[in-house]
């Protein structure tokens, strides 16, 4: 911890072998964040670059309470949803009770992995996927969402409720337990 704190403070006086240090530190899994809220792999790298120019600008502010990692992610996701908000047009979809529940077999949710779950995630529409990102992988809660990503409460419940049913359609499909996807709209 106390070499954190060290490498931080060389950091903030300019020095880039530490800045190079805590960098390689925290890149990998950073990227990683990035990569969720982005559309693909270049813009996660375009928010990761602008991520740690952000991170490197504030490290000063750092006062060491909490977690680094912490505060780095906050960052990430903070540009991603920048990005986010310039590029794509939130449409209210006001009625979430028109999605009706679907229901896994065991031998579905068994099957599943982490990886094609990431990979249908990244393929949901980015007004869907943001949302369905901050509520499931970030803990917010819609009042939350609705505030980071000036939409109403209303419409992050939708989208949510609409990512989700989008995500079992395709689950269903790629195990082939979907019946028909004559409503299924992207």
């Amino acid at each position: 911890m106390e070499d954190l704190k060290n490498i931080i403070e060389d950091c903030v006086s300019g020095n880039v072998r530490a800045q190079e240090t805590l960098y390689n530190m925290l890149a990998p899994k950073m990227f990683g964040v990035c990569l969720r809220y982005s559309k693909d792999w270049t813009e996660a790298e375009d928010s990761l670059q602008e991520g740690f120019i952000r991170f490197f600008t504030y490290l000063k502010n750092f006062r060491h309470q909490g977690s680094l990692e912490g505060w780095v992610r906050k960052i990430m996701v903070n540009v991603s949803l920048e990005k986010f908000r310039k590029q794509n047009m939130m449409y209210p979809v006001e009625d979430i009770n028109i999605y009706d529940p679907q229901n896994f077999s065991e031998d579905t949710i068994s099957k599943i992995t982490a990886d094609e779950l990431i990979e249908l995630i990244q393929e949901l529409p980015p007004r869907y996927r943001m949302v369905f990102n901050l509520f499931v992988l970030e803990g917010m809660n819609h009042k939350e969402i609705s505030e980071v990503m000036q939409i109403s409460e209303g419409t992050s419940k939708s989208n949510l409720a609409r990512g989700r049913e989008i995500l079992k359609r395709r689950v269903k499909k790629l195990y082939g337990e979907e019946d028909t996807i004559e409503n299924y709209t992207a």
